[in-house]
């Protein structure tokens, strides 16, 4: 069975592309985005599997 590890990040909209690129390269999936705590601010639920 495959054990997971979970990462929140912040996300902000101007830069939302390079943000979630780069976790991504890193194994980082995208699991789900929520609103932030001000409009330009969004939440990034992440996981990856443990090596």
């Amino acid at each position: 069975m495959t054990k997971w590890e979970y990462l929140t990040a912040p996300i902000l909209t101007h830069a939302a592309k390079q943000i979630l690129d780069n976790f991504g390269s890193e194994g980082w999936e995208l699991v789900q985005i929520a609103p932030g705590m001000n409009p330009e601010n969004l939440v990034g639920y992440f996981k990856r599997p443990l090596p």
